[in-house]
């Protein structure tokens, strides 16, 4: 067996025995009622429920609750597209952490108020979320304090991990995840502890069409500067930091990709919202990357990641519209 992975796996674990001061074991749900799934068995993890309404919470926490005394004194920087530095914000507020979090102009104003509604401070750098990235860190090393990055930190991939534990416990036969992709730390994690686990199950990568870097890194066989457009999948928008330990993990451990569109998001998004499943863009890149799916699914198992639930106003006026506009016609959705 790989060592690497290994070496994740123990981490992953370790993380496990540290994170559920906060984080939450969150549950499966089971998708029963839609024809796309033919004869497959299709389950929803759902971490849209998580206290800061997504996964990123079990790396922040990971990260945090691990810091030393003299680390935690001297307080946290991160970068976020919003997800991240509301988990940070709310990992630092728990353990008394002073916490700042550097955010570009693609991140909501709902968002950065419910940052600084944990106590964070909350810095506007550039237009993209890999320019905020490079300057949090460059402010960390002048400050002298701990750098949180969203995936590009093994105790931040550990925690993320964690998801994968739950699932192997709730659906020990699965034979495929989805899982939708940005830096690679949620798949990452995931992948890792699966692949120790149950080297058969399928992890799949999932891309909006209009946000694919690391898909794009993948296939070039390094990391590159990937050109992306608007996309309802905001968490999942934005390059990948030169150097991530995400990049040599996720080759290891991603076994197929699917990109979507973003009417194929919006479908989706507009799917969970009827069975009460508020779901942000980047869980409905997962969802209608299984549907796609499905019809090669017949009597199997998958697991589809809905990584959050936190969308912004811009996204839930897109969702409105599309309700709106669909009131008096058949959905064309199960």
């Amino acid at each position: 067996m790989n060592a690497d992975l290994l070496r994740w796996r123990s981490k992953i674990e370790e993380a496990r025995r540290r994170i559920y001061e906060i984080v939450q074991e969150t549950p499966v749900a089971p998708i029963q009622d839609d024809p796309r799934t033919q004869s497959a068995r299709a389950f929803l993890k759902m971490e849209h429920l998580q206290k800061t309404g997504s996964f990123k919470l079990r790396g922040a926490t990971n990260k945090i609750f691990g810091l030393s005394s003299d680390q935690a004194k001297r307080g946290v920087i991160a970068s976020s597209t919003g997800n991240h530095g509301l988990a940070v914000a709310a990992a630092a507020a728990h353990r008394g952490v002073r916490a700042e979090v550097y955010v570009c102009s693609q991140v909501s104003q709902k968002k950065l108020r419910l940052i600084e509604d944990y106590g964070a401070r909350v810095h506007l750098v550039g237009s993209t979320p890999l320019e905020a990235e490079l300057a949090a860190r460059a402010a960390a090393v002048e400050a002298g304090k701990t750098y949180i990055s969203p995936y590009n930190d093994p105790d931040v991939v550990a925690g993320q991990g964690t998801v994968a534990i739950e699932i192997a416990e709730q659906t020990p036969d699965a034979n495929a995840i989805y899982i939708a992709v940005g830096g690679g730390g949620l798949i990452g994690g995931m992948g890792a502890y699966t692949k120790t686990v149950s080297p058969q199950t399928e992890i799949v990568g999932c891309w909006p069409e209009n946000a694919p870097a690391m898909y794009e890194c993948l296939r070039a066989g390094k990391i590159i500067e990937v050109a992306e457009e608007p996309t309802l999948s905001e968490s999942t928008a934005g390059g990948v930091e030169p150097g991530s330990v995400t990049f040599d993990l996720c080759r290891a451990v991603i076994d197929r990709s699917v990109l979507v569109t973003e009417s194929e998001i919006l479908d989706c998004m507009r799917w969970a919202y009827r069975r009460g499943w508020k779901v942000e863009g980047a869980a409905a890149v997962a969802i209608a990357a299984f549907f796609k799916d499905a019809p090669q699914l017949a009597g199997k198992t998958a697991v589809i990641v809905s990584c959050g639930g936190n969308n912004s106003p811009e996204v839930l006026s897109r969702l409105q519209e599309a309700r709106q506009q669909t009131k008096t016609q058949p959905l064309g959705l199960g």
